[in-house]
């Protein structure tokens, strides 16, 4: 396995392993047998990495939560080196619990230890998975079902005294509960249920904000200004009212990292196709613009939307405009070419309560 690195939206660099050919078939064999069987385990509020399920489910899912349940309070929790830290004995334990054939266990252990190459040099792994691998997601959801999924549903059964919302996209995780003390006393007992299985919540990132319909005036009353928010699956999630009627609402909007990061690299590979005809840079422009409102344009997001699209239209004039030192493209030409090439923003998910209901 070759370990290659892709930037992160924070500066980082995340470490991916590129597996062999011969690997990703015999990986992709197993995780299509080994699907079959963890499907009838695993439970409904784990969305990340399964087959029919996608990112658009778990946010629909954590809306109809934040709107439906009694929720006042929002756990955003992050696991430190999630994929890095995952323990290899534990691992094999939890999967023997569930996998009778030994070959199959096997087979696993060695694609766990068979270390990446880095500039030529083997490095043997002693823990974690590598991200990359086919079978590395599937890996690491059995891992958070016995870890964090089954023990959440004991303790939303026999700890919690009001209502507790959980949605799981892989290790990013949101808990949304009733009182504050019942969030206070889940964060203190997970730390320690994470600590027994070598994983670690990150002291930072890891954030209890008040949310819910109370929020706004609870805090207005307190003088401490508007509702924290927390981000999910790209998605920054506020805590508004209504215009129309004074209603409590979560609105979506595209997080500022993510659009900021995707314009950078929209900006760096115009530089680079610079010369290339213009319907060329219209047709690769618009699988971008349309990709990127195909993800984010839900309900209440057009305004992220259309800054998208403006802002890839500025870069898109300031790159024409260098072709040559008197090539500067008149802006009335230029808003031609947006209006031909560019897509205009739309809503391309329903409202999740219509969704859900819908699925449910």
């Amino acid at each position: 396995m070759r370990r290659v690195y892709i930037p992160k939206a924070d500066g980082r660099q995340r470490p991916l392993g590129v597996t062999a050919l011969e690997d990703k078939i015999v990986q992709r064999a197993a995780v299509e047998v080994l699907n079959a069987i963890y499907e009838t385990e695993f439970l409904g509020f784990s969305y990340g990495f399964r087959p029919g399920r996608s990112q658009h489910q778990a946010l629909d899912a954590l809306y109809t939560g934040l709107l439906t349940k009694k929720v006042n309070w929002v756990l955003d929790l992050d696991i430190r080196h999630f994929f890095d830290g995952l323990s290899h004995e534990w691992l094999v334990k939890f999967m023997e619990h569930r996998i009778a054939d030994r070959r199959v266990v096997r087979l696993i252990q060695k694609w766990l230890k068979a270390g990446v190459l880095e500039d030529g040099k083997r490095m043997r792994a002693e823990e974690g998975t590598p991200q990359g691998g086919s079978a590395s997601p599937l890996l690491a959801n059995i891992y958070l079902h016995y870890v964090f999924d089954l023990w959440v549903q004991a303790w939303q059964k026999k700890r919690a005294h009001g209502d507790v919302i959980v949605v799981r996209f892989a290790d990013d995780i949101v808990v949304g509960f009733q009182s504050k003390a019942d969030a206070e006393q889940f964060r203190a007992e997970l730390t320690e249920r994470m600590k027994k299985f070598q994983l670690e919540l990150h002291s930072e990132k890891t954030r209890l904000l008040e949310f819910g319909p109370f929020a706004i005036n609870n805090r207005q009353r307190r003088g401490e200004g508007k509702p924290e928010t927390f981000n999910f699956l790209g998605f920054t999630h506020i805590c508004v009212k209504k215009r129309s009627n004074g209603m409590y609402t979560v609105l979506r909007q595209t997080m500022r990292k993510r659009l900021q990061a995707k314009l950078n690299e929209v900006k760096t590979e115009l530089q680079r196709r610079m010369h290339h005809p213009i319907p060329e840079l219209g047709k690769w422009l618009q699988a971008v613009v349309r990709g990127h409102i195909r993800y984010y344009g839900v309900p209440m997001n057009q305004p992220a939307l259309a800054t998208f699209r403006y802002q890839v239209g500025r870069l898109w004039h300031r790159a024409l405009s260098r072709r040559s030192q008197n090539g500067r493209v008149l802006w009335d030409r230029m808003r031609r070419l947006i209006t031909r090439w560019l897509p205009m923003p739309a809503v391309c998910h329903p409202y999740p309560l219509r969704r859900m209901g819908v699925i449910t």
